[in-house]
């Protein structure tokens, strides 16, 4: 019953109901058909016999007074009166008995009947002895005749009739009998057909009541429980009814509700491990600046001895200048002034590569900067919509490592430049130092070189202000590295 759905469910109540009802009102209708045929016996055959005996019976008694006032009665014309109302009681006689033989139901009456129309037979007979005594106007013998053998034809004639009132009003009591029995038993059988059709009706609803709720309770308190999170409650249908396939239909939301959910779990425990290395990834980045942090400190103050040795180199371009001038007379201090600048542009030329290595040292970390910056965007691209601002961090950091990475060619390129102006200017010191003996000849050639030279000096020493400039702007760069550095910690810390 519990794989039966429950339109079926229902239908098969009702269709229950409707059958008790059509076995109750056909067993109604059967004793109401039997009341019917009681009644239409009594109506169209027992009282309409009863009817048409008494109408006999007073026929023959009419029919027997008219015979004895014929018998008494001594005026012909008189008598041929009385035998026209005999015709007609006669004919009244036959009316009733034609009438009677149509209404005759049993063998038992048939029998009476045959009876009384065997002793009417010889009643007749009889009777016309005593019409034609009685013409003859002979009073006594036709007095004989009636009380003899006609009077025991007749009283013969009344009994029967009398038998035949007995029968039919038994009859009629019999009939009316069976009716009130068929109206007790359809009573009765309808009050039992009522009775057994509640408590089936009762029985059936209350059965299919709980074929319903009960499996609806269950799916309630299924939905109470994943409503409330709990996804380990067992779902359990044995039916295959609607309620059936409600519960399997949730059994299998269930199931994908724990699939989704471990899921879910472990794209949590995947961002978990993504976030906790991009956290040592932004660790170690932090190590990273703060070291190029250090190596720009210690480039600033290289740049500031190198500022130091350029205004140095200029004052002494000067210095040269005016000795020129009076080379002639400070040869000897012209020679030691030439020694000093040619140390002092080996040290410049010194100063200039380990500047170029710096750079060099630079463009490395900006680069490593890049590399981590797009690592860090990956990263966060794995992380979906909860990296998305850790993908600006890290695009802010490839901005500026960008920045740093062109600053420091700039840079290089300025001190590839100074280098080989000092370069030149060391060439020259050279040749200065090698044609020493010459300079009294060629005083005014060591002016102009020595002018040269003064102009060179400014030149570096511009070209450093910018290279300070701009080793200033990368450690600005670097600081603001170093807090996006904290701010993408900061970001994959709140996504473990």
């Amino acid at each position: 019953m519990g794989n039966l759905k429950i339109a079926t469910r229902l239908y098969a109540g009702f269709g229950l109901l409707v059958a008790l009802m059509v076995v109750v009102v056909s067993a109604a209708l059967v004793q109401m058909a039997a009341m019917r045929a009681s009644a239409a016996d009594v109506d169209q055959n027992w009282l309409p016999s009863v009817e048409e005996v008494n109408l006999l019976s007073t026929a023959i008694s009419d029919f027997r007074a008219t015979e004895m006032r014929h018998v008494l009665s001594t005026d012909e014309t008189y008598m041929a009166t009385i035998e026209k109302d005999l015709e007609a009681i006669q004919a009244r006689i036959k009316q009733s008995r034609d009438k009677y033989e149509k209404l005759i139901s049993s063998d038992e009456e048939r029998a009476l009947y045959k009876e009384f129309v065997v002793a009417r037979e010889a009643y007749l007979k009889l009777h016309k002895e005593v019409l034609d005594v009685s013409r003859r106007l002979d009073a006594e013998g036709a007095r004989q005749i009636l009380e003899g053998e006609s009077k025991k034809n007749f009283e013969r004639s009344a009994q029967i009739l009398n038998k035949l009132v007995l029968l039919n009003h038994d009859g009629s009591v019999a009939a009316a009998k069976a009716s009130a029995e068929a109206y007790v038993t359809g009573r009765n059988l309808m009050v039992v057909a009522v009775v057994i059709a509640v408590l089936l009706a009762v029985v059936a609803a209350t059965y299919i009541t709980r074929s319903i709720t009960k499996p609806l309770a269950e799916a309630l308190d299924v939905a109470g429980h994943v409503a409330q999170g709990n996804l380990t409650v067992q779902v359990q249908s044995n039916s295959r009814d609607e309620i059936g396939q409600l519960l399997q239909a949730m059994k299998a939301m269930q199931d994908s509700l724990v699939a989704v959910v471990s899921k879910v779990r472990r794209g949590s425990e995947s961002v978990s491990n993504a976030s906790a290395e991009i956290a040592q990834g932004n660790n170690d980045l932090s190590a990273r600046t703060e070291s190029q942090a250090s190596a720009l400190e210690e480039t600033a103050a290289s740049m500031e001895e190198l500022n130091s040795a350029v205004k140095q180199n200029a004052d002494n371009a000067s210095q040269a200048n005016q000795l020129a001038m009076n080379a002639s007379t400070v040869a000897v201090q012209g020679g030691e002034v030439v020694g000093q600048v040619v140390e002092t542009m080996k040290e410049i030329n010194d100063a200039s590569r380990k500047i170029s290595d710096i750079i060099s040292v630079i463009d490395g970390i900006a680069f490593q900067t890049n590399i981590l910056a797009l690592n860090a965007a990956v990263e966060a691209a794995r992380a979906g919509e909860q990296g998305r601002g850790f993908a600006v961090v890290a695009s802010e950091v490839r901005s500026l490592a960008g920045r740093s990475a062109e600053a420091a060619k700039e840079i290089k390129t300025l001190i590839n430049a100074s280098v080989e102006r000092v370069e030149q200017g060391t060439a020259l010191v050279d040749r200065a130092g090698t044609t020493m003996t010459e300079v009294v000849s060629s005083i005014r050639r060591v002016t102009d070189i020595m002018g040269e030279i003064s102009a060179a000096s400014n030149e570096q020493s511009a070209g450093v202000n910018q290279v300070g400039e701009a080793i200033t702007q990368m450690d600005q760069v670097t600081q603001q590295n170093a807090a996006l550095v904290e701010q993408m910690a900061a970001a994959a810390s709140s996504l473990k």
